[in-house]
C-alpha cells in the first residue's frame, strides 16, 4: 500500500483518538512510532530520536514556558483584583456597564495571560454572580464572558502564536504583533453588538444601582495610577517586540521579570506563590513541548511520504480559486474544532496546510492569524469547547445547556469578524509592516 495513503489513514485514526479523549501527546506518539516502525523498521527510530531532540531544543520554544509563568504569577498573586477594581472605576456610570467592563477586562487580561481558559475562569468567578444578582441578562452575560475570554489567544502574548510560528516559515514577532489590531477590532465588534442589543431590548441593561458606580476625578486619577504598573508588563512584551529591541524569547523573559515587579509593587509577591507558579508552568510546558516534538516528526513524515505534494496537486486539479480555497481552509477547522481540542487540531492541520498556503501565495502573517482566530472560535463552539467548560466550572449553578446557548451569537460575531479581516488584510499586516 502507498505510504502516503497509509499516513492519511493514520491521520483519521489520530482524530478518532482525540475524540475518544486520549491525551494529545500519547495519540501523536502512537501514530508516529507506528508509522516510523512500519516504513523504516528499527532504523527509523534514529529519525524519531533526532526529530524529538531538534524540536525540544529549539530556542524559539523557550518563550512558551516564559509566557505561561508570566500569566501564572499575575493570576496567582491576586494582582488581577487590582486590575478589575481599577478598570471598573474607569467605565463610568453607564447603563449595562458590567457588559462593557467584561469586554474591557478580557482585552487587558488577554494582554497579560494569553489563556482563554484562565480568563474565562477569572471573569466567571469575579463578574458573573454579581451581574446575575443585578438582573443582567444571563445569556448575554455568559456570551460576553466567553467572547471576551476568547480574545486572549489573539492578543499578544499568545502561546498559540508561538506554536504556530515555530511550525511555519514566518516571523513569530510579526505574528504576535499582528494580533493586536484584530483583537481590538473584535473587542469593538462585541461592544457594538452589546450597544445594538441595548437599543433593541432595553430590559437587558438594568439601571445603575448605586451612586458610587460613577467615578469622580479623584477616583479616575487613582485608578489610572494603579493601572500603570500593568503597562510595564504589556510594554515589556509587546512594546519591545514592536520597537525591534527584543526577540519574542527575550520579551517573554522581560515580561516574567515585569510580572514579578508588579506582584512585588502590590505586596502580593511571596515565596509560596512563586513555587506554585513555577510548578504549574513546568507541568504545562512539558506537555506542550512533548506535543510539539511529536508534531514536528508528523510534519516530516508528511513530506517524506509525498503526502503534502499530493494535497497540493489535488487542490490544483480541483481548480479552486484564491477565495474558494481560503473559505475551504477556514471551514474545515471551524467544524472539527466542535469535536477536537484546538491545540491538537492545530498540530495536525498546520503541516497539511503549510504547502497549500505557500502554493496559493497567501500572506503568511495574515493567513495564520485568520487560522488562529478560527481555532479560537472553536474554544467557545459547542459541544467540546474548552472555554465553555472553564466558564461552567467557574459558575457551577448554571447548566451546560445555558452556557452553550449563550455562545452562538458570539460565534456568529467571530465569523463576521474573520470575514472582515479576510477582506481587509491590513487589519493584521499594518503593525507588522512597521517593524
Amino acid at each position: 500500500m502507498d505510504l502516503s495513503l497509509i499516513l492519511f489513514v493514520g491521520i483519521g485514526a489520530l482524530l478518532v483518538l482525540f475524540m475518544l479523549g486520549i491525551p494529545v501527546f500519547i495519540s501523536f506518539l502512537l501514530l508516529n512510532i507506528s508509522f516510523v516502525f512500519y516504513a523504516f523498521g528499527q532504523a527509523g527510530f534514529g529519525l524519531f530520536a533526532n526529530s524529538v531532540f531538534a524540536s525540544t531544543t529549539s530556542s524559539t520554544l523557550a518563550s512558551i514556558p516564559m509566557f505561561i509563568l508570566m500569566g501564572e504569577v499575575l493570576f496567582r498573586s491576586g494582582t488581577v483584583e487590582v486590575l478589575l477594581d481599577s478598570t471598573d472605576r474607569l467605565i463610568g456610570r453607564v447603563k449595562g456597564r458590567q457588559y462593557y467592563l467584561t469586554v474591557a477586562l478580557a482585552t487587558v487580561f488577554g494582554a497579560l495571560s494569553g489563556s482563554a481558559v484562565a480568563v474565562a475562569g477569572v471573569l466567571g468567578r469575579a463578574l458573573v454572580p454579581g451581574m446575575l444578582q443585578r438582573n443582567y441578562d444571563e445569556k448575554l452575560t455568559l456570551g460576553t464572558v466567553l467572547a471576551g475570554a476568547s480574545l486572549a489567544p489573539i492578543i499578544p502574548p499568545s502561546i498559540a502564536v508561538i506554536i504556530i510560528g515555530s511550525l511555519v516559515d514566518t516571523s513569530i514577532a510579526k505574528l504576535l504583533v499582528g494580533g493586536i489590531l484584530p483583537g481590538l477590532f473584535l473587542a469593538g465588534l462585541f461592544v457594538l453588538y452589546i450597544a445594538f442589543r441595548s437599543s433593541v431590548s432595553p430590559g437587558l441593561l438594568p439601571e445603575a444601582t448605586s451612586a458610587n458606580e460613577g467615578p469622580n476625578k479623584v477616583s479616575v486619577f487613582r485608578a489610572l495610577a494603579r493601572l500603570l504598573p500593568f503597562s510595564i508588563v504589556i510594554f515589556s512584551v509587546v512594546g519591545l517586540i514592536l520597537l525591534g529591541v527584543a526577540t519574542p524569547s527575550e520579551s517573554a523573559a522581560t515580561g516574567v521579570m515585569a510580572s514579578f515587579v508588579v506582584a512585588a509593587w502590590y505586596r502580593k509577591l511571596s515565596f509560596v506563590m512563586v513555587i506554585e507558579a513555577v510548578k504549574a508552568t513546568a507541568s504545562m510546558a512539558v506537555v506542550i513541548l512533548v506535543i510539539m516534538a511529536s508534531s514536528q516528526l508528523f510534519s516530516q513524515l508528511l513530506a517524506f511520504t509525498g503526502g503534502t505534494r499530493e494535497l497540493v496537486d489535488a487542490l490544483t486539479n480541483l481548480g479552486a480559486g484564491y477565495w474558494t480555497t481560503l473559505a475551504l481552509l477556514m471551514f474545515v477547522p471551524f467544524v472539527l474544532c466542535m469535536f477536537i481540542d484546538q491545540i491538537a487540531l492545530m498540530l495536525v492541520i498546520i503541516p497539511i496546510y503549510l504547502p497549500i498556503v505557500n502554493s496559493y501565495g497567501y500572506d503568511q502573517t495574515w493567513f495564520w492569524m485568520l487560522f488562529l482566530i478560527n481555532l479560537t472560535v472553536g474554544s467557545i463552539t459547542p459541544p467540546f469547547g474548552y472555554t465553555l467548560f472553564a466558564l461552567r466550572a467557574a459558575v457551577p449553578d448554571i447548566s451546560v445547556t445555558r452556557v452553550f446557548s449563550s455562545a452562538w451569537p458570539f460565534v456568529a460575531l467571530f465569523v463576521a469578524g474573520i470575514t472582515v479581516i479576510a477582506v481587509f488584510p491590513a487589519i493584521v499586516t499594518f503593525l507588522p509592516s512597521l517593524m
